[in-house]
């Protein structure tokens, strides 16, 4: 059995991680702890206060019973917030806390996209400009280019009600023909039950919130599980090569 440890602030897209557990077999183990969401805003300032060290310390002490091996902060916009460097320091002060190998959905996005060979992505994401341009600068510092234009914003609670047309409405809307993959990485947003129709329409990857930070825990775990109806990043040969 491998334990997969998650810090989640708030309910918005929680029902993703059952549904992916259900889906990657029955030796994998996927347990979510809450914690505190802070404002229901997209504003940076509050975005960084979202995943500090106290908030964070509060969740490992629930995280620890479940036996978890790895631990995932599975908030994109409270990661790349703080710009490539202060979200690397995020991660080594979670694995601190917690005593265990950690990472972020932010950096899942990156690794993902090495996975898969991919170098130029688009981003679908209803977020606020200034939020949409910090995504793309991290993006930028982890050596992917980004291209096509950005969504409308959207708020967080407007998002969690989004079905599968207009996920995929966000995703069309973004991509370009030069992009490799399309990335979306709003954490409040359900999308594990669309990937196969996503990847179907636009005809190359999709990395989603929930599906690369579950697979990020598992990297760290050191598990590689063929599931393909999670998407071309979880079949056991990229589909892109540069």
């Amino acid at each position: 059995m491998t334990a997969l440890g998650f810090l989640y602030p708030g309910h918005r897209a929680e029902d993703d991680y059952p549904r992916i557990e259900q889906l990657l077999g029955s030796d994998i183990r996927v347990d979510l702890i809450h914690t505190d969401p802070g404002e229901d805003t997209r504003e940076p300032a509050a975005l960084r206060e979202l995943g500090s060290a106290e908030r964070f310390a509060e969740g490992v002490e629930a995280l620890r019973l479940t036996g978890a091996e790895t631990v995932v902060w599975a908030s994109a916009g409270g990661g790349f917030v703080h710009g490539l460097a202060g979200a690397q320091e995020q991660v080594r002060t979670l694995a601190r806390l917690a005593g265990m190998p950690a990472s972020s959905t932010s950096f899942g996005f990156v690794n993902a996209a090495r996975e898969l060979g991919v170098r130029r992505v688009a981003v679908a994401a209803a977020y606020p400009e200034d939020l949409a341009g910090l995504f793309t600068d991290f993006l930028r510092a982890g050596g992917l280019e980004v291209t096509g234009p950005r969504s409308p914003a959207a708020a967080p609670a407007e998002v969690a009600g989004w079905g599968r047309e207009e996920v995929l409405a966000l995703a069309r809307a973004a991509d370009t023909p030069d992009a490799q993959a399309v990335l979306l990485p709003d954490t409040a947003l359900h999308t594990a039950a669309h990937l196969g129709v996503l990847e179907k329409a636009l005809a190359k990857p999709v990395l989603t919130a929930s599906q690369v930070t579950v697979w990020e825990a598992l990297r760290l775990a050191d598990r590689r599980v063929n599931a393909p109806t999670l998407g071309s990043l979880f079949t056991r040969e990229p589909l892109v090569q540069v």
